[in-house]
């Protein structure tokens, strides 16, 4: 277990006591805080440690209330009574829910394992000495720092020594195959390790439910170990490697412009004559069906002074033609709704040999033909276009 002699560390073990010393010969008076895991923060008065707090110990009230001493709804009376001290030691000597004496051995166990905590784990760094005093269930008479120290490198060194060390934050044990009566002849103490023993806690976990020292739930894990009491679960196996196939390269090769089918000439050729054939057969019907539309389709070329003299001449006729049209209501418009004819020319497409045709809309379906002057009935498409927003009718009077 070299892990737990290293962690002794030349670095963060000397970093601690070097900044400790320095402040026992400037007799100084304030907390010093510890960074590392799990870290803490040693309050000193005049040089002298007095109290010790670490996350990775439990502290004097965890040990009075895990142990039964004292129960939740009394500890949470004695803070009402004691106005919002911290530690209410007076209220415990009142109540006689401890002595004087039982309270200082409690805070100097609670002192002293604190520091094991810090020292058997990782120590990175150390704060500058904070001024401010404010220690937690201090002790009376303060300890020196060198002898903590000192002390909590022996307790470190004696769980080194065991057969099966284990550090207080590291192990999960589980229980073994054990009897259950050899279950039952197990101490006290070693029989309430071994129930919480369920592979989700260290010792520093029991230490904190039992309310025993994070030393004392340390030594008695590894003796457990050491016994065949408990069992270190294996690591569980690495997942199966995961098989990735990759595609062949010809199939991601970029193709040349050569390769890409272009389309089919004869396709085109029939399509441009279907459209030629189909816009004559529109305008023919257009002009048997309403003379006027083949004058609108001839003066749909003409200039813009042309356009503006022909709309004051016509300018209130009400015969559906471009002067009657509003601007952007046209079909040639570029604001006018749906696609120009040139772009759902291009949208054709023809159909197969095979392909049923298309019902027909028998007139008067849409009840727009209907309201439509008996001599514009048979408008056409651009007829009605052209006079969707002048829709004369014979009772209108416009």
């Amino acid at each position: 277990m070299s892990g737990i002699r290293d962690s002794l560390g030349r670095v963060g073990f000397d970093l601690l006591s070097s900044a400790l010393s320095e402040c026992r010969q400037a007799r100084a008076t304030g907390k010093l805080r510890v960074s590392g895991r799990p870290g803490g923060v040693f309050h000193l008065h005049d040089g002298c440690v007095v109290a010790v707090e670490s996350p990775g110990a439990p502290g004097p009230e965890a040990r009075l209330l895990r142990s039964g001493r004292v129960s939740g709804e009394q500890w949470a009376e004695l803070l009402r009574e004691a106005g919002g001290t911290r530690w209410p030691q007076a209220g415990l000597i009142a109540h006689g829910y401890a002595g004087a004496a039982q309270l200082r051995v409690v805070c100097m166990m609670a002192m002293q394992d604190a520091a094991f905590a810090v020292v058997a784990g990782d120590v990175e760094a150390c704060d500058p000495l904070d001024a401010a005093f404010e220690p937690y269930a201090p002790v009376d008479r303060g300890e020196m720092p060198g002898r903590l120290l000192q002390e909590a490198a022996r307790k470190l060194a004696a769980v080194a020594s065991l057969p099966r060390p284990v550090r207080p934050d590291r192990e999960r044990p589980v229980q073994g195959a054990v009897a259950d009566e050899l279950r039952d002849q197990l101490p006290l103490q070693q029989r309430e390790l071994f129930l919480h023993a369920d592979g989700r806690r260290t010792a520093r976990d029991i230490a904190f439910v039992t309310g025993l020292g994070v030393y004392t739930a340390t030594v008695g894990m590894a003796r457990l170990l050491g016994e065949g009491l408990l069992v270190l679960p294996e690591a569980p196996a690495s997942a199966s490697p995961v098989t990735v196939r990759i595609p062949p390269t010809e199939s991601l090769r970029k193709r040349s412009p050569s390769t890409v089918p272009g389309p089919d000439p004869e396709l085109l050729s029939a399509l441009a004559a279907a459209l030629t054939a189909g816009a004559d057969d529109t305008d023919s019907a257009a002009e048997a069906a309403d003379p006027s539309c083949a004058g609108e389709s001839a003066g749909a070329a003409v200039t813009e002074g042309d356009r503006t003299a022909r709309t004051d001449a016509s300018e209130g006729s009400g015969d559906g033609s471009p002067a009657d049209v509003p601007d952007g209501e046209g079909p040639d418009h570029p604001d006018a709704v749906g696609p120009s004819p040139a772009l759902r020319s291009a949208a054709l497409v023809l159909p197969g040999p095979d392909a049923p045709s298309l019902p027909r809309r028998e007139p008067g379906a849409s009840g727009i033909t209907e309201t439509l002057a008996p001599e514009r009935a048979a408008v056409n498409w651009k007829g009605f276009f052209r006079l969707r927003h002048r829709i004369w009718t014979p009772d209108s009077g416009t």
